[in-house]
């Protein structure tokens, strides 16, 4: 059994449908009532996640300029600094929970997906 099994495709399927989650669900959940920052960075990498996926080199890519294994390595940073930015920025209860359940995902994601496109 293969342990990486997210292929690009479905690796860009997920792309899509986080920069969505990450522009939306903020306001869904109220981010932003005790820090402003809270829901601000989420929509910025949101529209980031979105512009890197449209220039990714998978199949839902449209200009395909960056290598898939670049766009892991993104993945990876975003998935750090959303382990770092609640301590950082003193966020607490929902805000923190947020973005260390942002933090846990991406890294799941990257951690299964296949490396070798």
């Amino acid at each position: 059994m293969k342990f990486r099994f997210i292929s690009p495709t479905l690796h860009g399927v997920a792309d899509y449908s986080a920069g969505l989650g990450l522009i939306t669900v903020p306001f869904l959940l109220g981010l932003g009532n005790t820090n402003p920052a809270s829901l601000w960075i989420s929509i910025i990498t949101g529209i980031a996640v979105l512009v890197v996926s449209l220039l990714t080199d998978y199949k839902l890519g449209a200009f395909r300029t960056i290598p898939f294994q670049g766009h892991l390595a993104i993945d990876l940073v975003v998935a750090i600094a959303f382990m770092i930015i609640p301590f950082a920025l003193r966020f607490s209860g929902i805000e923190a929970n947020y973005y260390l359940f942002n933090a846990a995902v991406v890294f799941t994601v990257v951690s299964l997906s296949e490396n070798d496109y």
